[in-house]
Parts: C-alpha cells; structure tokens; sequence
C-alpha cells in the first residue's frame, strides 16, 4: 500500500524520503496552471536543493486536461527529455493534475512509480489515495484508466490557505462521508467540529484530513479491486451526484457540491426503504444542513430539475454495473452498505423530491 505522509511543509527532506522509498532522485513534476503559480517555485527549489534532476510539466486547470491527447502531448514532452523508467512522477495538485499523472505514470514504459501532492481538499481526503487514475473519454468520466497506486503520498494541509470557501466545502463533503459509511466517532467528531474544519483551525483540520485519509487508505486495502463491494461504499452519494454532474455538464456544479446533495438523497433512500431509522436519519441530515452552497447553484443545479429527468441521467451513467443503478445506503451512520437489488424507479424518485423539499428552504 501506499505511504501517507501528512505535515507541514511536508516536502522537506524530500530526498532522503525518496531514498527511503526505493525511488529515484530523477522526477517528472506535474502541476495545472494554478499549483504551478501557488508552489511551483518553491517545490522547484527544493528539488534543486535536494539534488533531484527533474522535468516540469504544466497542464490547463481544467477537467479538459484529463484526456487523451493532453495525456500524448506530455508523454512526448517526456521522451524528449530522456525520461525513462527509472524516473518517476510528482503529481502536484487537485483531481485533475492527481488523476492525469496517475494515468501517466501508470502507461509511460509501462509503469513507472508516481507520488501525489494534493492541493485541495477533496484530493488530501479521497482521490489522491487508493490508486484509481483515470482520464475522461467523451461519452464519460473517468472511463478509462487503471489501477496504480502512489508510492507515496505527501499531505501538507497548509496548502488549503489558497483554496476559496467554495472549494474547501466541496472537499468537506468527501471528509462527512467517511463519517456516514464507516466511523461514527469520526461522524460525531465532524458534528462538533465542522465549523473549525472548514475555517481551517488547527488541529481539528489535521485531524480530519488523517482521519478521512486512514478510512480510505484501509478500505482500499481490503477491497483494491472493487470485487467484494465494500470499496463501493466509497461512493455513498454518487449515485445521484454523477447523475447532476452529467446534466451540469461536469463544469457548473463541484463534485463535492454534487455529493453533498447525493448524500441527503441516500438518506432519504435508506430511511424510506426502511434501513436507516429516524432519529439517525435527521442526525445525518441536520450535518448535510451546515454546507452552503454560491448563491442560486441549488436552485438552477437541482430545484429546477425535474426529478425524473436527473433518474434519466443516473441511468445514462457509464459507470453502472450490468446496466443498473447500484446504491450505497446506511445501516445506521457510521455503517453503509452496496444494495445490489433493483429499486423501483418511483422510491428513487421519491428520495430525490425529498432531498428538494429538503433544501427548498436554503436555496
């Protein structure tokens, strides 16, 4: 499994810590547009300083950069130099830059080591860990890929000082998950603490950063493949979000904006279908009630939605599994569960007007 470092500045001593890892002092570094002007130089000078021969890449900060031919692009950057696959790749920042040097790394010479720097959120606390990688095709995201997983794993939360409210928000939603589907002292330490998080106070920060890397590095470990189910807990929420995504066009609505309102849905799912009971069910939401979301994005991103044209969506997602809506719901919080039976399309629908009248208020 991979190595999860976190502190501040987590890049120091990078090569003895590189060393120590059975990698090579020779790096391909990846950033977007963004990572390369916050710590580009910096990271950089480090390199420099701990002896590292290295090549800088930069991609477009956006999720456009996930796809084929920004992937053939960088790999002839890096024939160029002589890279080859006694190198390895830093990749320094969110899911985008996270997810596309994966890919690289994962292909190039068939496979050289890669190490994540995330910079966001939601990156420290999901998808830099746990080695999925991936690149978007256009009838998708992240349909094509494998599983690699980093050598390494270098958190430093002081990164999160740049990030805007909105962005730290759309990580805390994958932070509250880890709550709801696997940890109910971690749930209620989010309850008491969730204000302190997102206003980035020490060391209830740090804190839940570990806590949400540790859940996930330990579910990946028992289920690195997907086989047993339990790793698809890991998409408590998603079902409904990648079905909001999709009619946003994967470019008006965050991904942790999307999941949050996924997540009141499966709770109403899981109350309604009788698995979750009452009191857990207004626990779970009075947590989900604390997000804010821009002014108006609920309102245009699902209010105004007819509810049977986002089941529509859910149903053209690409990642279904044998062609059916697959639901992760909760025992009680702090447990969750992969459904594998086929719901009736009208209790789908019903969670779904149940999470509107929900937010109708906050919106």
């Amino acid at each position: 499994m991979s190595t999860i470092i976190a502190g501040t500045p987590v890049t120091a001593g990078l090569g003895k810590l590189f060393k120590a890892h059975g990698l090579s002092g020779k790096t391909v570094v990846l950033f977007d547009d963004n990572t390369r002007k916050l710590y580009g130089e910096a990271i950089l000078k480090t390199l420099q300083e701990e002896g590292f021969q290295y090549k800088e890449l930069v991609v477009p900060a956006r999720e456009a950069s996930k796809s084929f031919s920004a992937a053939y692009r960088l790999y002839g950057s890096m024939i160029e130099a002589d890279v080859d696959r006694s190198w390895n790749l830093l990749a320094v920042g969110g899911g985008v830059v996270g997810d596309l040097g994966g890919f690289i790394a994962a292909s190039y010479y068939r496979g050289i080591p890669v190490i994540q720097l995330p910079t966001t959120l939601l990156a420290m606390t999901d998808s830099a860990i746990g080695g999925k990688v991936a690149i978007n095709h256009q009838l998708g995201k992240n349909l094509i890929g494998f599983f690699h997983l980093p050598t390494l794993v270098l958190i430093d939360p002081s990164y999160l000082k740049t990030l805007p409210k909105r962005e730290i928000y759309s990580g805390m939603a994958e932070v509250v998950k880890y709550g709801f589907i696997a940890d109910k002292a971690f749930f209620n330490f989010l309850e008491l603490h969730f204000s302190d998080i997102i206003n980035l106070q020490e060391p209830y920060l740090t804190e839940a950063v570990k806590k949400s890397a540790s859940i996930k590095e330990d579910v990946v470990k028992k289920d690195f493949r997907e086989i047993t189910g339990l790793r698809a807990t890991l998409n408590f929420g998603h079902t409904f979000a990648h079905g909001l995504e999709k009619l946003a066009e994967y470019r008006y609505i965050r991904h942790g904006e999307a999941v949050t309102i996924g997540m009141v849905s499966a709770l109403f799912l899981s109350h309604n279908l009788g698995y979750l009971d009452r009191q857990s069910l207004e626990q779970g939401l009075a947590l989900l009630g604390k997000f804010r979301f821009p002014k108006g994005l609920l309102k245009r991103r699902f209010l105004d939605i007819d509810s049977h044209l986002l089941l529509e969506n859910m149903l053209s997602d690409k990642k279904k599994l044998d062609k059916k809506l697959r639901f992760v719901l909760l025992r009680q919080l702090g447990e969750a569960f992969l459904l594998e039976e086929t719901i009736e399309e009208q209790r789908v629908v019903k969670a779904i007007n149940d999470t509107k009248a929900f937010f109708s208020g906050k919106s």
